[in-house]
């Protein structure tokens, strides 16, 4: 391992700095490099302009940011929430609605594991996290997601 003092740049990754205006002989004298007249030539141009015409940043709207128009919006809904129905009962998103755990009855459900459970119960929802999985079956209940036996029978019909 070398020493601070022995340290040297890799080799080409420095070049010197380009002299311009130092007179013809140089290749770089009389415009510098920046060509005969013109605005680029002569003054100050600010970064992004585009000749007068409104620039791109100014062109955007207003309101920045990135709408993702395939996202879907669950109602969550905790393991440890599910304790106030009875052991053994069926649930699905009607009596989620019905017991008031998710307001927007068109809205689509997902289980989350924050909490315990100590019923078996069996859940029907749109989604459901792993962790809720886990513990909704260790407590002797199951999980059927919604939706995805419906994917299943579509594409079993299209091949007939």
């Amino acid at each position: 391992m070398p020493g601070l003092h022995e340290l040297k740049p890799a080799e080409g990754s420095h070049r010197k700095r380009k002299r311009v205006g130092r007179g013809d002989g140089s290749g770089n004298g009389s415009y510098s490099g920046r060509g005969s007249k013109g605005q680029l030539q002569t003054g100050k141009v600010p970064f992004l302009f585009e000749g007068g015409q409104n620039r791109l940043v100014k062109r955007l709207p207003f309101m920045r940011g990135f709408n993702n128009i395939f996202r879907v919006e669950h109602s969550p809904v905790n393991v440890a929430s599910l304790n106030l129905f009875d052991d053994g009962s069926q649930i699905g998103p009607e009596e989620l609605v019905a017991t008031r755990l998710v307001r927007n009855p068109r809205s689509t459900v997902k289980l989350l594991g924050d909490g315990e459970i100590e019923k078996s119960v069996h859940v029907s929802v749109h989604a459901c996290s792993a962790s809720a999985r886990s513990k909704v079956e260790a407590a002797g209940g199951s999980v059927t997601i919604l939706g995805a036996d419906e994917a299943t029978s579509e594409t079993s019909d299209s091949d007939e």
